[in-house]
């Protein structure tokens, strides 16, 4: 063994070292619906003027650490309910992180729940903080087991419950009823975190419940709205329990360049939102083209991509590339996702590409 091996042995955690990095695939020359990004960039007008802004940023200083002025944009215009503050993180995966450090107890092994499948981080953070992970599969139509979640609740009483809403990679929103079920259930010893990552696309939101439920964290990220790129997420709770989870979150984590983009287009929230509405017109339309295809099931959406399964995943996911269209192959998730594609909606023509690609990935 040389010695690098040998330093990486005795330095590296064992669970560390036994799995592999996020990968995230290179998309360079591709139709890119893969990430669940929005498709639309701001108009040429707005990012002149924002690029003004950035210039007169003073990147020689640290942040203002209490980010007072984007916080407070935040709660004005994305529906944060009064006398509640947000905590910012770079992406809703430091926040995902922070909850999981913050409640990773030393004097056992806390555990973090959810549903499977679901977004990854959510386990990823768990086993990073040194608390144990619990799954609970979903009902084969894809829907919560309610009796399922409560019945791992009474067993494990886990310290987190995230509830993806809409849930990813599946594109479906739980029951409203369901959740405050589990809510409840943690009342006294765990949160439930509502992760809202697609709201923007969904008919629902359980923010301004926030009021109703003192183990309630709703969490968000401005990504799927238009924003991936500066990475951004927040997230809300009650008084007491924001502050202190905020003991855990790092000084300054949200870079100067971050905090003026977003409060630039927090200002044109407009803009964003009506990008947000032609996307959800789109998804209808998409939807609808992918279930007249032979052997295509369509999954119900309530986020900016679409659940389908084919024949064959691996098949069509190969000739899709082979046309270089990119999309996720989910089929490997869990059993409950055989056979199954998530495709990102996009621009008409995007959407156009893919259709016509996919269509011909079938026939071949």
């Amino acid at each position: 063994m040389s010695p690098i091996d040998t330093l990486i042995n005795t330095t590296i955690r064992s669970d560390v070292r036994s799995i592999q990095s996020y990968h995230v695939a290179d998309a360079s020359g591709f139709i890119k619906l893969d990430a669940m990004e929005n498709p639309y960039e701001l108009p040429h007008a707005l990012r002149q003027q924002l690029g003004a802004r950035l210039a007169e940023a003073s990147l020689n200083r640290y942040p203002v650490a209490s980010y007072a002025t984007l916080k407070q944009r935040v709660r004005e215009t994305l529906g944060v309910p009064a006398g509640y503050d947000v905590m910012l993180g770079n992406g809703s995966d430091e926040l995902i992180s922070i909850l999981c450090m913050a409640c990773a107890r030393q004097d056992r092994r806390a555990v973090v729940l959810a549903p499977t499948p679901s977004f990854v981080m959510y386990q990823r953070s768990a086993q990073f903080a040194g608390m144990d992970y619990v799954g609970v599969p979903l009902k084969a139509d894809l829907t919560l087991d309610l009796p399922a979640m409560l019945a791992a609740i009474d067993e494990h009483r886990p310290a987190l419950v995230f509830l993806s809403y809409p849930n990813n990679p599946t594109g479906n929103l739980f029951g409203a009823d369901d959740i405050v079920a589990i809510i409840r259930a943690l009342d006294g010893f765990g949160l439930a975190i509502v992760d809202e990552a697609y709201e923007p696309f969904a008919s629902d939101t359980f923010m301004g419940r926030l009021p109703e439920f003192a183990n309630l964290v709703v969490m968000r990220t401005v990504s799927k709205l238009g924003l991936a790129g500066i990475r951004l997420g927040y997230m809300s709770a009650a008084p007491q329990l924001l502050a202190e989870l905020d003991k855990v979150r790092p000084p300054y984590n949200i870079n100067v360049l971050t905090q003026i983009a977003a409060e630039f287009a927090l200002e044109h929230v407009e803009v964003l939102n009506q990008q947000a509405s032609a996307l959800r017109a789109a998804r209808a339309d998409l939807a609808a083209a992918m279930a007249a295809l032979p052997g295509v099931e369509v999954f119900p959406s309530a986020a900016n991509f679409i659940l389908i399964r084919v024949p064959n995943s691996d098949d069509a996911y190969a000739k899709l590339l082979s046309n270089k269209v990119l999309i996720k192959n989910v089929s490997k998730m869990h059993p409950v996702l055989a056979n199954c594609l998530r495709i990102t909606v996009s621009t008409p023509e995007e959407n156009r590409a893919f259709l016509d690609a996919f269509a011909a990935s079938l026939s071949a």
